[in-house]
């Protein structure tokens, strides 16, 4: 693409923040220290995980750069920087979550495939940008449409960078054209990340934000849109991100058995605490975030200091000092929330963290009923191990 080139190899990647927890270096993929997730409802971009599948592309000439949108439609157009600015700019508050977030801990019962994500390939952020329904009425596409008059239902995004699981092709990935018409779905054409433009690690200069599902849908680099009569046949649509029971392993599995995940289930993570860590004896402040896909709120997360024994509910909230109600007009919808509650800790103990949303849907107990080959959507009840005195480290 003129302006925006996906680099053949890692020499030219941009800088990171050290703390940052590395999983792979090629290509980067890392994560943040967790105790960083609770310092703010809002993520800082240095300690935003990274999720790439290739070295991070390069933009050349912003003024050259433009998205192609095609397919069946219409009136095909391509889109400056500039055209794309010019629509109403909308701010979105919204979580995104890899779906291998938590996967180690999965891991630790049987090996699963993929990035050894902790608790926080996850985080927060204000994203700025064009509302794709908007973009798409640039082409003729209404708003509410659920099929175009030549037959497209889908609308893929193309990426420019190039993965080893594309055979050296664009990552790719599509939403249903009903979503993505629907100015209340949110989803964004985003050029800006908490106030400032987007950085190279983070789609630069121009990202899809899909609120509500899993991370693998927001795609980064945007190169074109496509308007498509079924739905995406990529790699990461089609033979990856799917969720099979534990049943299924790499001898069996058929992969058009399962359909491509989108909604995160509900998740919730302790983050002032490692898994395995030591306290002074008293009170003991223990807290983290749960989050829920498809705009679902948080209703309540519950913490038992005995194993799952007993439960006291923490306190939730997104904003200090302003109430937090679950689907509220007051509160971010699309975002995480951050919960606390102090508890007294005499003896050595295993703290247990689990959320419902406000669809009442809970997490499961074990990590055992969820277990799957990819060690995805591990959204199973948190738990950590304290013991009472001094670390010996």
């Amino acid at each position: 693409m003129p302006g925006l080139r996906g680099p053949s190899d890692y020499s030219e990647e941009p800088p990171r923040h050290p703390c940052l927890l590395i999983n792979a270096k090629q290509p980067f993929n890392a994560e943040p220290p967790r105790s960083v997730l609770i310092g703010s409802h809002v993520t800082p971009v240095d300690f935003f995980y990274k999720r790439n599948h290739g070295p991070i592309p390069l933009v050349d000439d912003i003024e050259r750069y433009s998205v192609s949108i095609c397919g069946l439609i219409e009136s095909p157009k391509e889109l400056s920087m500039r055209d794309i600015m010019t629509l109403p700019k909308y701010k979105v508050t919204a979580t995104l979550q890899c779906a291998g977030n938590r996967r180690t801990a999965m891991s630790k019962m049987k090996t699963v495939k993929g990035v050894g994500w902790d608790v926080s390939a996850i985080g927060n952020a204000v994203w700025g940008g064009a509302k794709l329904a908007d973009v798409l009425e640039l082409v003729g596409i209404p708003k509410l449409t659920k099929t175009t008059e030549s037959g497209g239902k889908h609308v893929e995004f193309v990426s420019i960078d190039r993965c080893k699981e594309e055979n050296g092709g664009p990552y790719k990935a599509s939403i249903p054209l009903n979503q993505a018409t629907n100015p209340d779905a949110d989803v964004l054409l985003a050029y800006e990340m908490n106030g400032e433009p987007l950085n190279r690690d983070h789609g630069y200069p121009l990202r899809v934000i899909v609120p509500g599902v899993i991370g693998a849908r927001s795609v980064k680099w945007l190169d074109s849109i496509n308007i498509i009569a079924e739905e995406c046949q990529g790699f990461f649509m089609q033979m990856d991100y799917k969720m099979f029971p534990p049943s299924v392993d790499w001898d069996n599995i058929k992969w058009s058995t399962r359909k491509p995940q989108m909604d995160f289930p509900v998740q919730c993570a302790i983050c002032s605490l490692e898994d395995v860590g030591f306290v002074k004896p008293g009170k003991v402040k223990v807290s983290g975030y749960a989050a829920s896909g498809g705009g679902r709120g948080i209703e309540r997360v519950d913490v038992s200091i005995d194993g799952g024994k007993s439960w006291v509910e923490a306190h939730r909230y997104q904003k200090r000092g302003v109430p937090y109600i679950a689907d509220d007009i007051s509160s971010d919808k699309w975002s995480w929330v951050l919960f606390e509650v102090t508890v007294d800790i005499l003896n050595g103990t295993e703290i247990v963290a689990k959320a419902a949303d406000s669809a009442a849907n809970v997490q499961p107990e074990n990590v055992q009923e969820i277990w799957n080959l990819r060690g995805i959507l591990n959204t199973s009840w948190h738990r950590v191990q304290v013991r009472v005195g001094r670390s010996s480290m």
